[in-house]
């Protein structure tokens, strides 16, 4: 009896080995047919690396392409004085000549319109611009508003371009076209200061970077040119008698500048002087 007790668990345990190896040999059988499975996952991982990378690629060429549309440029910030008061006659300045329902100064900018300053000193010109007032000796001019005269843009005879104000805001620089334009004047003229080449390439850099930054630009104009500008739509002004001329910049430097403005799709009058 003793004997045949010991005898039972050595077969069971013999049962339970040979059980255990028949799962193995089936496991084994089986996982050979799971096999191919992982090699699937491991030809389908390299596909998302293809994928993505014509990803990237599309990315990086939006970015280099606003270089060329707005070009590298130095503006350097020098504003004008600006007080409420100069606020306040610059707004009765807009109703009067343009907008009799203004209620701010905000323009949309159409036109740029060159000018020269007729002085040797871009130090000079800011502190006339400082003044709120305009001088009743200018008669004609403060005859149409006591708001002094300004200007966006003020250009060295180096080349440096200072900004004098936002170029989203009237300024006091042209008769017709301070409700929609961007001023830019050139320290200097075109007798005893010439306007220098480094001006004329300073205003090809700033015009490119003016039409990109703002895409309703569609004209440029010298201040010369305006009064032959008078019937288009952009031109306004309410008050008939109100008109001058003026020389600047002059044909010579408009020349230059639009030289180098050929690629871009702005209007002007095409000057009928061919004097240098």
């Amino acid at each position: 009896m003793a004997n045949g007790a010991g005898s039972w668990p050595m077969v069971a345990t013999l049962g339970l080995v040979m059980a255990s190896l028949s799962l193995g040999c089936r496991s084994s059988s089986n996982s050979a047919t799971v096999a191919p499975v992982p090699t699937t996952l491991r030809d389908a991982a390299p596909v998302a690396e293809p994928v993505a990378a014509p990803v990237a690629a599309p990315v990086a060429a939006p970015v280099a392409a606003p270089s060329a549309a707005e070009p590298a440029i130095k503006i350097v910030d020098w504003p004008i004085a600006w007080t409420p008061e100069r606020e306040r006659l610059a707004l009765a300045y807009r109703r009067a000549h343009s907008d009799p329902n203004a209620q701010d100064l905000t323009i949309v900018p159409q036109v740029i319109v060159l000018h020269y300053t007729g002085g040797d000193s871009a130090k000079g010109t800011k502190g006339y611009f400082d003044n709120i007032t305009i001088e009743p000796s200018r008669k004609q001019l403060y005859a149409g508003g006591k708001v002094n005269v300004s200007s966006h843009f003020l250009v060295d005879r180096d080349g440096t371009i200072y900004r004098l104000m936002p170029e989203t805001k009237m300024a006091r620089h042209c008769i017709g076209l301070n409700h929609n334009g961007i001023g830019v004047e050139n320290v200097g003229d075109e007798s005893k200061t010439k306007l220098t080449e480094a001006q004329v390439a300073a205003n090809i850099a700033l015009v490119r970077y003016l039409v990109a930054q703002h895409p309703t630009i569609t004209h440029l104009l010298g201040h010369y040119e305006v009064m032959k500008f008078t019937q288009d739509p952009l031109f306004q002004e309410r008050d008939p008698k109100f008109r001058n001329d003026k020389p600047d910049p002059g044909v010579r430097f408009m020349r230059s500048v639009r030289t180098g403005l050929t690629d871009l799709p702005l209007v002007g009058l095409p000057s009928d002087d061919k004097s240098p």
